[in-house]
């Protein structure tokens, strides 16, 4: 008997990770992808997987990081993210960056090689047909307002959103390296790097001052129809963080912590801009947090007046576009389905979850749960205590306020962190209490450890120790 196939509207990080679960799983797919045919204001490119944002995918420490653990469990659950963004690595630190270009053009010849994924270039308009069975809509931040009514239409309730900026990207050989120098913070070696991977251009108290005053008297970009809207937290507008106060962006982006200036070391910056690799070839920078909504002219007019950027030239100035995202709590069960309709479910940014490796494991679960499903298994969602269960039990559960507080909903995107975790009892070394950041330290390390222990049982995947002992 033919399996008919599952339908995935979307082929960004999650539509293209649940794509590849779904089809490794043996289940025929079949993956729309509006890009080809309509392109979006944020997308430079066709290929699946674009990175709009940033190049970075964060950090990747399994140990200490709660998205170095959602990083290490993607990886052990055949993540195919994960495995193109490994082969296609740039230096970062202590974070995993990527070759944007190279990245999703090595996922979309994955895709569109595999035998069991049809790739369809043709904008869905409205909700998938009944007829189409089960589907997943992974549309993300950029839904086309077509979808996105039809979702609102469906679900009775109006779809929440938030402003997203991208930052600008500097051609490297325009940078000033007789004012910046190469280092990552703490001199920190992360994968692929070597503890000098961020170009740092540092600033003096009046320097900063300027900087600062400049930003706030600049032309930003409006959107009157939208406005209301709050940004998320996590990708602020720089000039959004220097509205909040002076001192804001120096205990933010541009913190001078960890950084001695190697053409000054006796003098300590007051600031520092830092500009992180964005390809493999070392030609374009992203400048670290420089998200933004400044007009053009402003962006050139006021980055330049950074240390070591007086002629930079920019590959891409910075942006802003909307995302769009549902009320995730209210409106999906368990497994990601459609309360109202149980053959949707939806993956990605679109369903409250934020950042790169966060919607690409929404993705790939919602592509374990619909595989599951077509294969007459049951959807098990993975254990609480792991990265990828917390993070699906915000999504799915949320923070839904008391009646005392007004009863409205106060749920909002969120990066994967240990805060969305179960406590756990820190264990204590023999003769010793543990206080202060020692006992932070081994706080995280006991959340990580129980985190990819239970992905491992959830997968199936036998324990280090015990494949050692065989």
């Amino acid at each position: 008997m033919t399996q008919t196939p599952i339908h995935i509207v979307g082929g960004g990080l999650a539509g293209s990770e649940a794509a590849w679960q779904i089809a490794e799983a043996g289940v025929p797919v079949m993956l729309h992808e509006m890009r080809g045919t309509r392109g979006t204001d944020a997308h430079k490119t066709d290929s699946l997987a674009e990175l709009v944002c940033s190049n970075s995918f964060r950090s990747d420490d399994a140990q200490s990081n709660a998205v170095g653990v959602l990083h290490a469990e993607m990886r052990l659950a055949g993540s195919l993210i994960m495995r193109c963004a490994d082969a296609h690595q740039v230096p970062a630190g202590g974070a995993l960056a990527v070759d944007r270009d190279g990245f999703a053009e090595r996922v979309t010849a994955e895709i569109v090689a595999h035998r069991l994924i049809d790739v369809r270039r043709e904008e869905v308009s409205g909700l998938p047909p009944a007829e189409w069975g089960p589907t997943i809509v992974a549309t993300g931040p950029l839904t086309a307002p077509a979808l996105a009514e039809a979702i609102r239409a469906e679900t009775g309730s109006d779809a929440l959103a938030f402003f997203d900026a991208i930052a600008p990207i500097v051609h490297f050989d325009t940078i000033d390296m007789t004012k910046a120098w190469f280092q990552s913070r703490y001199d920190k070696v992360g994968p692929g790097g070597t503890g000098k991977d961020y170009v740092n251009c540092p600033m003096s108290r009046e320097q900063y001052e300027g900087f600062i005053a400049a930003l706030l008297a600049s032309d930003k970009t409006e959107f009157r129809e939208w406005e209301g809207t709050p940004y998320f937290d996590g990708c602020l507008p720089i000039e959004v963080m220097a509205e909040r106060g002076p001192e804001t962006l120096r205990w933010g982006p541009m913190k001078p912590m960890g950084l001695t200036n190697a053409h000054d070391p006796a003098t300590k910056p007051h600031a520092v801009v830092q500009l992180r690799q964005d390809n493999a070839l070392g030609t374009l920078y992203n400048m670290v947090g420089f998200q933004t909504k400044l007009r053009y002219a402003d962006q050139v007019r006021v980055f330049r007046t950074i240390p070591g950027l007086e002629n930079a030239e920019f590959a891409r100035l910075g942006g802003l576009h909307r995302n769009t995202y549902l009320n995730s709590p209210t409106l999906l069960d368990a497994t990601l389905r459609l309360k109202s309709r149980p053959a949707l479910r939806f993956a990605g940014q679109i369903t409250g979850c934020e950042g790169y490796v966060e919607s690409a494991s929404v993705g790939l679960m919602a592509g374990r749960f619909a595989a599951a499903e077509a294969l007459g298994r049951a959807a098990s969602p993975p254990p609480v205590t792991t990265a990828m269960g917390a993070l699906l039990a915000h999504i799915t559960g949320g923070h839904l306020s008391t009646e005392e507080e007004g009863g409205k909903r106060s749920f909002q995107p969120m990066n994967v962190n240990f805060g969305l975790f179960p406590p756990i009892e820190v264990p204590r070394e023999e003769g010793k209490r543990l206080r202060g950041k020692e006992k932070t330290v081994a706080k995280k390390h006991a959340l990580s450890a129980r985190a990819l222990s239970d992905c491992r049982a959830w997968l199936g995947i036998a324990e280090p120790a015990a494949i050692a002992a065989e």
